[in-house]
């Protein structure tokens, strides 16, 4: 709390970050759990992501009935697959936008930590030389400051590096699942719209 103005700006900005830090962690792990429910029940429930995900199969399906002028399957799997990937990448890319804050906040936090730090030095420099004196209660107080801006910025950047590390690789399996399930689901659906003149020859 004695600490100088400079240095007070500096753990502020810093408290921010790591309040804004936490914010984001909280809020991604939210996201990321609801939507791993709804990939597992295709959409089914009631909740906003459900409903995101129930219109990525509905893109599907859509494309699917578009496609029923192609004979063959490969290309009508390709169409609907092609759909339903544009929407999810859209529905991942919205569910990671906080994750290039946390990038920031990693990467930015310890060098604002080493600003109030040398700020601190600074002024245990500009200390002695107006007290003429090296004791340790002319020091002190400056050391305190850079220790304590160092020590705040690296509280703020330590947990955003490890949950972007971690979220992005979390998210980037989730997305790998979604595509699976879409690649099942636009087999089952190119199979199942099938052109006519293709059933009657199948059939003949």
């Amino acid at each position: 709390m004695q600490a100088g103005p400079v240095v007070k700006a500096v753990i502020a900005i810093l408290i921010a970050a790591s309040l804004w830090c936490w914010i984001i962690i909280f809020e991604a792990l939210w996201t990321l759990r609801r939507l791993r429910r709804a990939i597992r029940s295709e959409g089914a429930n009631k909740s906003r992501m459900g409903e995101l995900i129930g219109k990525i199969f509905a893109a599907g399906r859509e494309e699917a009935f578009e496609a029923q002028a192609s004979a063959a399957e490969a290309d009508r799997r390709s169409a609907i697959i092609a759909a339903m990937r544009r929407r999810a990448q859209e529905l991942v890319e919205s569910c990671q936008r906080g994750l290039p804050n946390l990038a920031v906040i990693a990467s930015v936090a310890p060098f604002i930590g080493l600003f109030g730090t040398v700020w601190g030095i600074m002024t245990s420099f500009a200390g002695i030389a107006a007290a003429k004196d090296t004791s340790l209660a002319i020091v002190a107080p400056g050391i305190a400051e850079a220790l304590a801006a160092t020590a705040i910025g690296l509280a703020a950047a330590i947990p955003a590096a490890f949950a972007y590390n971690r979220l992005a690789a979390a998210f980037g399996t989730t997305s790998r699942g979604l595509n699976r399930r879409i690649e099942d689901y636009g087999t089952r659906l190119a199979r199942e719209n099938a052109p006519v003149s293709t059933l009657r020859k199948k059939i003949a």
